[in-house]
């Protein structure tokens, strides 16, 4: 699989975009005529920075306002292009893109386009090039890949071909199965982006808001699907224009794309196998997850006592200690289903390097899987880094990739002794302490904050490698601005997790990432049998629950109508309560721990399948009023 990337894609000046791109893996790169222009090399300078970086062009863009227009401007138009031929010989590449004209001047009429290109076509000939044509989505006369089609077919050149973009089809809702009747050898590149699902004009909603195949809400997998079909082996290329990606990591960005590329064809590969021409890199399917094996802490001495005993009123207690390391395991249920908790004191090694840059935080979680090992190799082929660890006498080496914030993600299996991993690695203590277990059962969710623009990184990560889904994202609102929060869940539950993304560090998120120096597993919900029972196990235990203001339970009982007891029962534990059609969702929260983290306690009753949001802006007015100063008086 040839890969490409275009250069307005990502930030930077033209040396920082190829550095990136090259070291991303990219085959090749789209020079946007304007990257070029701003650069202040010669033509054949820019082709040879190109080259010693191992990329090829793939393609000079764009060329606008070419076919069907009147006299002069045609022959000016011709002109126009002949120049570029000059520049294109240059740079040393053979493949110019020609958007459809969007002129007011323009004449309409397939065949005219068609004769235009032939023409086109007989000099780009002379000079070894070719020209792909484009159907854009707010072209003027020609806004439809199946009448760019046309016009190439009319044409009747070999140099001039038709290039397709997921973006330009999907966004006016073409039926993109009308693809597959186009020869494979006619199509001459393929460029591709998503899109969130946006109601807005064509041209702003392109411009600002485009995103990698995976990111967004627009259906490209089954626009490559149509493409494969046709025998299509050509450079997959990404042009991405996004206001965001403009301000970012120009090498991150990079990663992304090529992230975003293999994933999509891996997904073809395997809906339509034997259908496709392209070379697509070998690696298991996406992974799917059986749950959350542990969460692990990095902590001091004195920092981990604090958390041990938020853990206890909780209903944890401690069961066992690492056999050569400060790390202790706190457990809550059976020992094969129940929840586990690391605290690591450790004095060196990466959990005390998290430690000393972020203070105590959640800086690692396990997850189980059916095979640990093809889960390590399907994140390698996406470009994620692995992490390792020296281990000592006795101790496995669980596979391991980096997560977010710089974070671990450890996979534990049945098919191998790292199912038996607290037996081999851990002792049980001497003296067990005990505690009234309080029902809760399993890890819900967990809920990691970063910057927002981080978000779609993570979102591509998580999807990529596992078999999970996105849900829409939604607006979180705190009192010191909107935070935007998205659901990457499996379809059995297993594993969920909601991302949240911080724009302001007046918000409780921004904070967090703020204090933490980083973004990290913000808060850990925790799964009840039954709430009621755990808040009056925990309140025995200790447990100081966050305080909700009455006015929402005034609230709450006009809103859904529920009856006198229930309300009181909610109240008297400081309970947050939603419903959809599906169900009933219960959620107790701890006190703020840190700068911001926070434990919770849900019950899902029925079908339902969200997580509160509607709730999310008074549990943060309840939280943000915790974090007053020292010393300043409730008001």
């Amino acid at each position: 699989m040839k890969t490409s990337i275009a250069t307005v894609s990502i930030s930077g000046d033209l040396r920082e975009k190829l550095a990136a791109i090259a070291a991303a893996g990219f085959d090749g790169v789209e020079i946007f005529e304007n990257d070029f222009l701003a650069f202040d090399g010669t033509p054949a300078e820019v082709g040879r920075m190109i080259r010693d970086h191992g990329l090829e062009i793939t393609l000079f863009q764009p060329f606008r306002d070419f076919e069907g227009l009147p006299e002069p401007q045609r022959s000016r138009a011709f002109d126009r292009a002949e120049r570029k031929f000059d520049l294109m010989a240059e740079l040393g590449t053979d493949l110019m893109l020609v958007c459809s004209n969007v002129s007011p001047t323009a004449l309409g009429g397939i065949d005219r386009a068609a004769a235009d290109f032939h023409e086109l076509g007989e000099r780009a000939a002379r000079r070894g090039l070719r020209v792909g044509y484009e159907a854009l989505a707010w072209g003027r006369h020609i806004n439809d890949h199946r009448d760019a089609w046309e016009i190439v077919r009319r044409a009747d050149h070999p140099n001039i071909g038709l290039i397709l973009d997921s973006f330009h089809t999907l966004a006016r809702k073409l039926d993109v199965e009308t693809i597959r009747a186009i020869p494979g050898d006619r199509i001459f590149i393929v460029q591709l982006a998503d899109a969130p699902c946006m109601e807005m004009d064509l041209l702003s909603w392109s411009r600002h808001y485009r995103n990698m195949p995976g990111q967004g809400d627009l259906p490209v997998v089954d626009f490559m699907r149509a493409v494969a079909a046709t025998g299509y082996d050509g450079p997959l290329s990404l042009e991405i224009f996004n206001d965001q990606f403009r301000g970012g990591s120009p090498k991150s960005i990079a990663v992304d794309g090529r992230r975003a590329l293999v994933n999509l064809m891996d997904q073809v590969r395997r809906i339509e196998p034997g259908t496709i021409a392209i070379d697509v890199p070998d690696m298991p399917e996406r992974i799917p997850v059986e749950g959350v094996e542990f969460v692990e802490f990095a902590a001091n001495d004195e920092e981990a006592d604090e958390l041990g005993h938020l853990l206890s009123t909780m209903g944890f207690a401690p069961q066992a200690k690492h056999r050569n390391k400060d790390v202790v395991l706190w457990r809550q249920g059976p020992s094969a289903s129940g929840i586990n908790i690391v605290i690591n004191t450790e004095h060196e090694g990466f959990a005390h390097s998290s430690y000393l840059v972020h203070g105590t935080n959640a800086y690692a979680f396990g997850i189980r899987v059916e095979d640990a090992q093809a889960t390590v190799a399907r994140a390698r082929a996406l470009g994620v880094e692995p992490f390792e660890q020296k281990h000592g006498p006795g101790e496995l080496a669980i596979p391991a990739i980096r997560g977010v914030g710089g974070g671990v993600i450890y996979f534990i299996d049945s098919r191998s002794e790292l199912s038996r991993v607290w037996d081999i690695e851990f002792a049980p203590l001497p003296e067990r302490k005990t505690t009234v277990d309080a029902g809760l059962v399993a890890v819900d969710h967990i809920a990691q904050t970063m910057n927002y623009e981080e978000m779609l990184t993570w979102i591509l990560f998580y999807t990529a490698i596992f078999r999970t889904r996105k849900s829409p994202m939604v607006d979180v609102v705190d009192p010191g601005g909107l935070v935007r929060s998205q659901v990457i869940e499996s379809e059995n539950g297993a594993l969920r997790l909601t991302l949240n993304g911080a724009e302001s560090r007046r918000t409780l998120a921004g904070h967090f990432i703020a204090e933490s120096f980083g973004s990290s597993v913000q808060h850990l919900a925790f799964a009840s049998r039954d709430i009621f029972a755990s808040a009056a196990a925990m309140r025995k235990l200790g447990f100081r629950p966050l305080e909700i203001s009455p006015n929402y339970y005034d609230d709450l009982e006009a809103r859904f109508g529920i009856d006198a007891a229930l309300s009181q029962q909610l109240r008297s534990h400081n309970i947050l309560y939603d419903r959809d059609e599906g169900g009933e969702y219960f959620q107790l929260y701890s006190t703020n721990y840190g700068e911001g983290f926070f434990f919770e306690i849900v019950e899902r009753r029925g079908e339902y399948r969200g997580y509160g949001a509607a709730n999310a802006s008074f549990r943060i007015a309840a939280q943000k009023r915790e974090l007053r100063p020292a010393g300043m008086p409730k008001s």
